[in-house]
């Protein structure tokens, strides 16, 4: 044997050892990964399955639930009709024909019962009374739940699709005196809350009825047609959707349907009623959610057992420890950093808290001008009526006429009285008033604004033009701050008609349910609705107005529980209308 082959041998044997702990190292790490893959796949499936059971038990209660309140509101619903029908307000407003105070009657109940809606139709199927009022004067004559109530004696049930989508839950019952048929009363069960109910939970939630047609859905798309077909709505999928689903076919068990193209669980139970039924679809994502997170710990601990292994198997753990002392070190410059910024966060705040004091204390002080301005804004009519009047008497008394002379003295001092109010009344901008109430006639209201405009309206070649019931119009209010409200708009139409050739200003007084007052100029319109009742709001030149003309009227009609709206006319200009809610006879009387 060789020198040579005698040095071979002893370094033969560290290269042996060294591969050999490779090998020992590889298998070990192939080992580990062979049983944590047989352990992840075998949790995966008793987890899913497991989780599934429990999601779908907690699905079939939430079922019973859903179905218990269906159940309710149906029966609760049930017996209004008859109640109704037996109301002999109800039945007597059929008989009279006086409908005025059916609907308010109607709008009570429909308060006290929950229901979607009640409508009271005569013998010929017209809407009379109804909770909601854009519904009277409608004709159901032709309708199920009208013509089959006329021809049962007991309450009908009736489903109907509505034009705007959806479905009406109907109760009808004929309404009879001494045995004749004068009308049919219809409720209108509040159904549509649960499908707002259900659509707060994961769940996509359809009931079907005796046909398998969809009345109820937390998928507006799916309302009126069969399950299946509604099922198969569904928008195009994109290349990873579909990765996403091939992948889920793959690993789990078959879902029991897609809604949008996601496998959901469904869940199916008897509505004990008409035939009905209520179907449920749970998405996989919280069984997902939980069995990952078993996995990921599971993955985690297989994770940490080959860093163990490598740990002490490898030198390269040296060269870790030192990153993770470097990393230390960053998150130790991070906390420094953080303490700092809460120190200047906390700095901010405080001055944020003298920043508030500051602009509260300047609200005060705008509130202030605000009230000046007013002031200045509603005394500045009368004033230049008195300017007027007072010109007129001093050329009655020249002219020795002073029987005539004096009358222009009393509208001085109806002004001065009147001025007064305004200064005591204005304060209603800022909190509520209404202690001097009294029944007054709009059209004597109308009258007297008319007289205080009569100079303005003359120097502008303004053609008035008023029409006014022949009765009286009763309403309950203020009457100096009703008129306040009419200048104000009067005012306004003849600065609005300033630059028309033929400026025209036409005054209509209404009176139905409630006592409507417009008035309408030819003028250019308005051009931003949104923003002509706030404060300072105007589209005068500056000098000619400070914008509270407005925002006061329509504080004042609110007080006198009416409200101010606004409109550009067809035909051009704008269209200004006050309504008050009418003094009807028996509320004169309790007044």
């Amino acid at each position: 044997m060789s020198a040579f082959d005698q040095d071979e041998k002893p370094r033969a044997k560290p290269r042996r050892m060294a591969a050999r702990g490779r090998w020992i190292l590889r298998v070990v790490a192939l080992s580990v990964i062979l049983i944590a893959s047989a352990v992840i796949w075998y949790t995966n499936a008793f987890l899913t399955e497991s989780f599934t059971e429990s999601t779908r038990g907690r699905a079939e209660v939430r079922l019973a639930l859903y179905t218990g309140n269906i159940l309710t509101e149906l029966q609760r619903t049930s017996v209004v009709p008859l109640l109704l029908a037996r109301d002999p307000s109800l039945s007597g407003s059929l008989m009279a024909g006086d409908f005025s105070m059916t609907s308010q009657k109607l709008i009570s109940a429909q308060a006290e019962i929950g229901a979607a809606s009640i409508q009271l139709l005569d013998i010929d199927g017209r809407t009379v009374a109804a909770t909601d009022r854009n519904k009277i004067g409608i004709n159901l004559g032709q309708k199920p739940q009208f013509v089959d109530a006329l021809r049962a004696k007991d309450t009908i049930f009736t489903v109907a699709a509505r034009e705007s989508g959806g479905y009406d839950f109907t109760y009808s019952r004929a309404v009879q005196v001494d045995g004749k048929t004068v009308g049919v009363i219809l409720v209108s069960a509040e159904l549509s809350k649960f499908e707002r109910g259900w659509g707060g939970f994961a769940d996509a939630v359809a009931v079907t009825d005796s046909s398998g047609i969809v009345i109820l859905a937390t998928e507006p798309r799916w309302r009126g047609k069969p399950l299946e077909e509604a099922l198969a709505l569904r928008p195009a999928q994109t290349a990873i959707g579909r990765a996403v689903r091939a992948t889920f076919d793959w690993a789990n068990s078959p879902p029991d349907a897609y809604v949008k193209g996601e496998a959901v669980m469904r869940n199916e139970a008897r509505v004990p009623f008409r035939g009905w039924r209520i179907v449920s679809f749970t998405t996989f994502d919280s069984i997902r959610e939980r069995v990952n997170a078993v996995l990921s710990l599971e993955i985690m601990g297989f994770a940490l057992l080959l860093a163990a292994a490598f740990w002490f198997l490898s030198r390269q753990a040296r060269n870790e420890t030192a990153v993770f002392r470097r990393e230390s070190a960053e998150l130790r410059q991070l906390n420094a950093r953080l303490q700092r910024e809460i120190a200047e966060r906390e700095k901010v705040q405080k001055d944020l808290a003298v920043a508030e004091q500051t602009l509260a204390q300047s609200s005060k002080l705008a509130a202030l001008g605000e009230m000046s301005a007013a002031v200045s804004h509603e005394l500045n009519q009368p004033l230049a009526a008195m300017k007027t009047y007072l010109a007129g008497a001093r050329l009655l008394l020249q002219r020795r006429r002073a029987e005539e002379a004096l009358s222009s003295f009393q509208r001085i001092d109806d002004l001065i009285e009147r001025m007064g109010a305004i200064t005591r009344q204005l304060k209603s901008y800022a909190r509520k008033g209404g202690e001097a109430f009294e029944p007054i006639d709009v059209r004597a209201s109308v009258s007297s604004a008319l007289s205080m405009m009569e100079p303005t309206l003359r120097s502008g070649k303004v053609r008035i033009t008023h029409t006014l019931p022949r009765g009286p119009v009763m309403v309950m209010a203020d009457r100096i701050r009703l008129e306040q409200v009419l200048i104000n708009l009067l005012r306004n139409a003849v600065d609005a008609t300033k630059d028309v050739a033929e400026p025209q200003v036409e005054i209509l007084l209404t009176a139905g349910e409630t006592a409507t007052l417009s008035v309408r100029d030819n003028g250019h319109g308005i051009t931003e609705l949104d923003n002509l009742f706030e404060p300072f709001y105007t589209t005068k030149k500056p000098g000619d107005g400070v914008g509270l003309g407005l925002a006061i009227s329509s504080g004042i009609v609110n007080d006198l529980g009416g409200r101010l709206t606004a409109r550009n006319a067809p035909g051009g200009g704008a269209v200004f209308e006050v309504q008050l809610p009418i003094l009807q006879d028996r509320t004169r009387a309790a007044e």
